[in-house]
């Protein structure tokens, strides 16, 4: 359960460098037993926050509390970082056997022998490579080397643990894998945990709060339905997934219903907006429905619009289909549905799109 006591609070803090500010935050509160995911492109500050978070920088302001006393100031830095574990995006082994890298930390704890030896096979057995307690370091696989550093981490039960894109260099399998395997364990030990990626689905399979940074600051902190689903501006819209963002201006509200002029043509959307407002539309690509163009359709979508497919580009297990609309729209379908539809480019199609699928943001 989460607590409603944040275990850890950033307060104005800021990490600069060569006269350029590189991160800037004014509040972040952690709390105890939550799985915090910070996401943002590549270069947006995750790593710099974690390792300001860490107190491994020199070089920064303001404060950082741990449970209430200042870093620092009631508490030394050692002592803090004794109570949190962090895990880079490379692997950081010694070179020892795989069971003398899991120990390590409790040995520098000064752990009783026979307790410590009782926590890493534990924590080997939780991450699936006790197989591997006796083997050395530098004969593991890059997959097989991450796990040891999570069981490095968790070993030392640490009150937070920070994760700083622990899977970004793991092939595809290899990394469902593990992110299976340390989902089953924040889930069964409950430990803080503050997690940088730019994997949107990374994040939403093991968070409970989002934090969307870009250029050092939070752009936006919430649930991971409320961060993928109402995004709040057209950065956090397209880096979360939304595939169609379009300009628009009111030109009617009934009841909460508004009908929006975009590029000539008019679409509904639920919302309050004062008619004349510029606004920006946002429509999850797996909200448009695709079917025939001759094909009556009765259906309780608001929005129905017929298009050309421009371009097709297979997924995993979908198709991503272009169309444009007199404006553009990027649908989701299945390799089955794109199979029955015949859908090739240059075809006309018929997409449709609930009133409550489109995210409505005010600019």
């Amino acid at each position: 359960m989460i607590s409603n006591m944040p275990i850890l609070e950033a307060q104005d803090l800021c990490v600069d460098r060569s006269g350029l500010r590189f991160l800037n935050v004014p509040i972040l509160k952690v709390f105890q037993g939550e799985v915090l995911s910070l996401i943002g492109p590549n270069g947006a500050g995750k790593s710099t926050l974690l390792l300001a978070l860490c107190h491994l920088f020199r070089n920064f302001s303001g404060h950082i509390l741990f449970k209430g006393m200042e870093v620092g100031n009631d508490i030394t830095p050692f002592e803090y970082r004794r109570q949190i574990s962090m895990v880079f995006q490379e692997p950081l082994l010694f070179n020892a056997t795989v069971f003398d890298n899991v120990a390590s930390g409790l040995r520098f704890r000064r752990l009783d022998k026979n307790r410590c030896k009782k926590i890493v096979l534990n924590t080997l057995d939780r991450f699936g490579i006790a197989h591997l307690s006796s083997r050395s370091a530098r004969a593991l696989s890059g997959g097989e080397a991450q796990r040891v550093s999570l069981a490095r981490a968790f070993a030392v039960e640490p009150q937070i643990i920070f994760l700083d894109e622990p899977f970004s260099s793991l092939d595809a399998p290899t990394k469902d894998a593990l992110i299976e395997d340390l989902e089953r364990n924040l889930r069964d030990l409950k430990i803080t945990t503050i997690f940088a990626t730019h994997d949107r689905n990374e994040a939403l399979r093991l968070s409970d709060r989002v934090i969307v940074i870009n250029q050092g600051e939070i752009v936006q902190d919430g649930t991971p339905e409320e961060v993928m689903n109402y995004p709040c501006n057209e950065f956090v819209a397209s880096f979360v997934g939304v595939e169609t963002v379009l300009s628009g201006i009111v030109v009617k509200n009934e009841a909460g219903v508004l009908t929006v002029s975009v590029s000539g043509f008019h679409m509904e959307a639920v919302g309050d907006i004062t008619i004349g407002c510029k606004v920006v539309l946002c429509i999850r690509p797996e909200d448009i429905i695709l079917y025939p163009a001759s094909q009556d359709t009765q259906s309780s979508a608001r929005n129905t619009f017929t298009g050309i497919v421009t371009r097709v580009v297979p997924s995993n297990f979908y198709q991503k289909v272009y169309l444009n609309c007199g404006f553009p729209l990027v649908s989701y379908i299945t390799n089955a549905s794109a199979r029955s539809l015949g859908i090739t480019e240059g075809m006309e199609l018929k997409a449709s799109f609930k009133a409550t699928s489109v995210h409505i943001i005010e600019t």
